[in-house]
């Protein structure tokens, strides 16, 4: 059983209720399996939903951010823990490092950008963990596509489509973890090929 899920997710306030129903809904199911939620810290849109229900649940949240974050009020006031950076950089390489597991919840770019690099470091053999996509509503249907577009063209082999999961429920989510295969770190051998 995991300890600790490192999650993304979007800090907008502007997308539909059900995309924050999902991620209350996943905070419920974190606190209720004593998982820790490791979340980028903030306090509005799904990253605050889901750290606000793990909270009102009785479970527990570590928060990482930078320093310029918080100076601009962007910081979760409530996290039973928070780690504060010098930099973006050293708060992703953080959650990375101290997941045991990775979610993906919808969100923008930013949201995009870490889930990508944690499939890169994956790729490269730098971590093991399993990642799971959590696709409310079809949100990553597009990325999906993308990701066959690029195995179709030979940009990426085939084998890297087993680094990640994609469930549609936030209920899928912890069996999807639990079941996803290991990871062989020796497969980023094959990048040169």
């Amino acid at each position: 059983m995991i300890k600790t899920l490192t999650v993304y997710a979007a800090s907008s306030m502007q997308p539909a209720s059900m995309y924050f129903e999902a991620a209350s809904s996943m905070g419920r199911i974190l606190a209720e399996n004593g998982i820790r939620l490791l979340y980028g810290a903030g306090k509005v849109g799904l990253m605050g939903a889901i750290a606000d229900a793990v909270l009102q649940n009785n479970g527990e949240v570590t928060g990482v951010i930078p320093q310029f974050m918080v100076d601009q009020g962007w910081c979760h006031e409530g996290l039973t823990e928070l780690v504060v950076t010098t930099s973006m950089h050293e708060r992703k390489a953080y959650i990375c490092d101290k997941g045991d597991a990775m979610l993906a919840l919808p969100g923008g770019v930013g949201t995009y950008e870490e889930l990508l690099e944690c499939l890169t470091w994956k790729q490269l053999g730098l971590h093991t963990k399993p990642v799971v996509i959590l696709n409310t509503n079809g949100y990553y249907d597009n990325l999906l596509s993308c990701i066959d577009k690029m195995i179709e063209e030979r940009f990426m082999r085939d084998i890297y489509k087993t680094m990640f999961r994609v469930v549609n429920t936030p209920q899928e989510v912890i069996p999807a973890i639990l079941s996803s295969p290991q990871w062989d770190p020796s497969i980023r051998k094959q990048a040169q090929l």
